[in-house]
């Protein structure tokens, strides 16, 4: 009966945990010119929280970050994703781990032969849903005030508008998993606020979490948690 109950109970709460990192070690090259980036990280990321991880440049956040999403090859510790250990999966199972995750990084990478709606329509298509996907994108776009720009192409649109529109792509089929990589530089301080203020409201709503790296102090507030990276080690935790 012990025994029952304590797998039960490790059941839940690994069901309720969007990320489990376990000792992960990761280095880039390989021999005498291996360097290890990340060291020993252990991280648990429930659903529905928004965590901000912080530190200074090269300190390995963005290493970290393309861990959790599936866009490099672990080489060592264990990373649970949505219920899912990425440790020794293929490039083919690890696309489909990514499908679930909604990514915003600081380039938009827009297609710029495409208007905005079809940027983010483009997102919508790979759940397989083509009758909606123009309302969705429509939607999504308004959500973030682009009501009034969502036929316009990239190279008609600033630079803080190409970025919502990248914005909107991530999150346009409503991912478990958002990982952003400095989401609000390239917007000024009420674009900013609007960003963030989505992604909160989408991580209550929909019991999505959020892990974002930012240096912009303006949002911190946002934060269930907010993590310091230093030298690739997890240094400190505020609440």
């Amino acid at each position: 009966m012990f025994k029952a109950q304590q797998q039960s109970k490790t059941n839940f709460l690994s069901n309720n945990l969007a990320v489990q990192i376990q000792q992960l070690n990761y280095s880039f090259g390989i021999g005498d010119l291996s360097k290890q980036v990340l060291f020993d990280i252990s991280l648990e990321l429930p659903k529905g929280q928004i965590v901000i991880l912080t530190g200074p440049s090269g300190s390995g956040k963005t290493t970290l970050l393309t861990l959790v999403g599936g866009l490099r090859q672990l080489q060592n510790g264990s990373l649970r994703i949505l219920d899912q250990e990425l440790m020794g999966l293929g490039d083919r199972d690890l696309v489909n781990v990514r499908r679930n995750i909604g990514f915003i990084f600081q380039a938009h990478n827009l297609f710029e032969s495409l208007t905005a709606s079809q940027n983010v329509e483009m997102a919508v298509e790979l759940t397989g849903e083509f009758s909606s996907k123009r309302d969705q994108a429509m939607a999504m776009l308004s959500a973030l005030g682009l009501a009034d720009r969502v036929n316009y192409k990239p190279q008609s649109l600033s630079g803080g508008q190409k970025q919502r529109v990248a914005i909107a792509r991530a999150l346009v089929n409503h991912p478990k998993l958002i990982l952003a990589d400095e989401p609000t530089a390239a917007l000024d301080k009420k674009s900013g606020r609007d960003v963030v203020n989505y992604l909160h409201i989408l991580s209550r709503r929909e019991n999505s979490t959020v892990l974002m790296i930012t240096h912009d102090n303006r949002i911190l507030d946002v934060a269930d948690r907010i993590i310091n990276l230093v030298d690739g080690r997890l240094e400190s935790e505020r609440i």
